[in-house]
């Protein structure tokens, strides 16, 4: 198990530590998420839970945790949170700091049951998030139905932001409906200062990509040194210019 901070570019503080799987001898994602199948997706997903939770205790983890689950391996929400209710208070980890994270490819699968496995998980005090938005064919339509606390914009979008006036004026817009909603919105995938800025300037500062930090095993990896300064010594030659300018 990796983890990949979530940067409050405002604040400097870490929002939250995303949980992502990969092989213990280094390689990607694919690697184990192409072993899952049907008969293996429940003790996968469950395994996963509790390694996540039990491993960012042992890190003293101080941040919100992010667990990506499968739908399709819940099938009774009661039931299948046990494991996790029961790790929590294995390792003291509060349920208070736990989001889960679903697709939303996965999502547009079968609404009504992600609307039941959301309204048990926030019974007990854990959050939601609707993850890679805007990468599937649904979104929309499915945030009409129900609204998650989260909602993480995809790649596709953020990617070369700063270049594109039409993926400017998609997110933009994202940001601005959630905001509406009460939606806390993440930005995902930024490799460059460029976006980062321009992600800023649209009302979006939790952001997470590989500008910041690449996902580490096992471990709290910390923000890339010089990638928080760069975005405030930005922020305040911005301000001046725009000082500037006012004042003639």
């Amino acid at each position: 198990m990796a983890f990949q901070p979530i940067l409050d570019s405002e604040s400097g503080e870490v929002f939250a530590h995303e949980a992502l799987v990969r092989p213990l001898g280094g390689g990607s994602a694919y690697e184990v998420l192409s072993q899952i199948t049907a008969e293996n997706r429940y003790a996968f997903d469950q395994a996963c839970r509790v390694k996540a939770i039990s491993l960012a205790a042992e890190l003293g983890m101080r941040s919100l945790l992010n667990i990506n689950f499968l739908p399709n391996a819940v099938y009774q929400p009661a039931a299948c949170i046990r494991a996790t209710l029961e790790a929590a208070a294995r390792t003291g980890f509060p349920l208070t700091q736990i989001v889960f994270e679903v697709t939303e490819d996965e999502r547009s699968r079968d609404a009504k049951h992600l609307m039941a496995i959301f309204t048990e998980y926030r019974r007990h005090g854990m959050r939601t998030a609707i993850d890679d938005f805007g990468a599937g064919h649904s979104g929309l339509n499915m945030l009409a139905q129900f609204q998650p606390d989260i909602v993480k914009i995809d790649m596709a979008l953020t990617r070369d932001i700063h270049t594109d006036r039409v993926r400017r004026t998609i997110t933009g817009a994202v940001a601005q409906m959630c905001a509406q909603l009460g939606i806390t919105v993440i930005a995902e995938g930024i490799e460059s200062l460029d976006e980062a800025l321009c992600l800023r300037d649209l009302g979006i500062h939790l952001l997470q990509g590989f500008y910041f930090a690449r996902p580490q095993l096992e471990a709290l990896p910390p923000i890339a040194s010089g990638a928080l300064q760069a975005i405030r010594n930005a922020t305040d030659e911005y301000a001046y210019k725009t000082l500037s300018r006012a004042a003639h």
